[in-house]
Formats: C-alpha cells, structure tokens, sequence
C-alpha cells in the first residue's frame, strides 16, 4: 500500500490519534509542571526531610525506564488491588517521568538567580515561601522556557508509551500496530506518516517556545 492508500482507508484515525496524543500531552506537560515545581520548591527547602524526599523523587523517576514504569503502573499495581484505566496508567507514567525531568530543569533555572536578590529578600524579612513565590519562581520559570519546551516534546513523544496497552482510540505510535496488523502490505508507510506526525508537532512547538523565550526571557 502507497501513502494515498493508507491516508484514504487510515487518514480518520491518524486525525483522531493526533488529538488524541495532543491531549494527553497537554494533560501530561500540565500536571508534570505543577508537581515538579512542588519538587523543586522541596529539594530547596530548608527542612532536610523534604529536601531528602524531593531528591529521592527525582532519583528515582529519572532513572526507571518508561516501559518498565508503565509495566509498573498497568500490570503491578493491581497485585496491590489498585487498578487504573490504560490511558490513566499511560498518563501517570509519563507525568511521574516528565515531572522529575522538569524539577532538573527548574533547578537550573533557579540556580542561575544570583544570590544577592535571596539575600535581599532575606535582609526585608521575607519568608522562605515568599520568598520563592515572589522572587525565585518566577524568575525560574523566564530562564527555564526553552528547557521546559524541550521537556514538552519530550513528553508527546513519551505518550507512544501508550502503544505498550489496549488504548482505544491509539495514539500516534499505538495507530501504526493496529494499520499493519490489519494491512499486511502496508509495510513502512505507516510509520513513516506517524513519524512525519510527530516531527511536524515537535518542530511546531519548537517555533511556539523560542517566541515565548523572546518574551519572557531574562536579560543579563
């Protein structure tokens, strides 16, 4: 089967995997940013336990491979009599992946404030968490815009992880099985146009973050 073939029998699930890994990213990239600067705020804290709990997090997430989580997650935890739809499983993975990549970023966006505006702070009498809400955070956030980018597309990507169950609808890389087990002459063309997918988004948010980064970037 040819390209025109494929995108004239498939063309609607291809339409209907794209939003559904755009939405899933979107969900994925959201929740991943709220925890990981929940973790960052940790691993600064002044109370060790957290600091402990924050840099174990990320240790571990950071380290586990995707499948292996997600085999984890979808195929482990009902041993402990916790089960999660398959999309649930797919985005609790990913989120704990992205979330601890994300905190790497944030350290280094918070590492980049120079220390005499948290000494400033500091000599006014701001607390530790006005501090960070005020001053830290925010600035973190400037500087981290082109890494956070990086870490969007790295989570589209990941929600292929959804290939590893019984998705219904598939995403992207999920969509390429079910063609060419139903297809057996479609050879490579479906993973082609599914590649070509994911190259077009990625390039698209690429664009989408060094606007953003031109915006919002912090001058030094």
């Amino acid at each position: 089967m040819d390209f025109a073939q494929i995108l004239e029998e498939y063309g609607q699930n291809y339409a209907t995997a794209i939003m559904q890994t755009l939405s899933m990213t979107a969900l994925c990239f959201c929740l991943a940013m709220v925890i990981s600067i929940l973790i960052t705020v940790m691993r600064v804290s002044p109370i060790k336990p957290l600091r402990l709990v924050g840099d174990l997090y990320v240790q571990i997430f950071r380290n586990i491979p995707g499948v292996a989580l997600l085999v984890l997650v979808a195929y482990a935890l009902p041993n402990i009599q916790i089960v999660l739809p398959w999309k649930t499983c797919v985005e609790v993975t990913v989120v704990l992946l992205a979330s601890a990549f994300g905190s790497e970023n944030f350290m280094t966006g918070i590492n980049a404030i120079g220390v005499g505006q948290i000494e400033a702070a500091r000599s006014i009498g701001l607390t530790f968490t006005q501090t960070m809400r005020k001053i830290v955070i925010p600035q973190a956030l400037r500087s981290a815009v082109l890494p956070m980018t990086n870490l969007l597309i790295a989570t589209m990507l990941t929600t292929a992880l959804g290939s590893q169950v019984p998705l219904n609808p598939q995403e992207l890389t999920g969509l390429v099985s079910y063609i060419t087990t139903r297809s057996t002459g479609a050879g490579i063309v479906p993973f082609i146009i599914s590649a070509v997918c994911y190259a077009g988004m990625s390039v698209l948010l690429g664009v989408l973050g060094n606007r953003i980064d031109k915006k919002v970037r912090v001058l030094r």
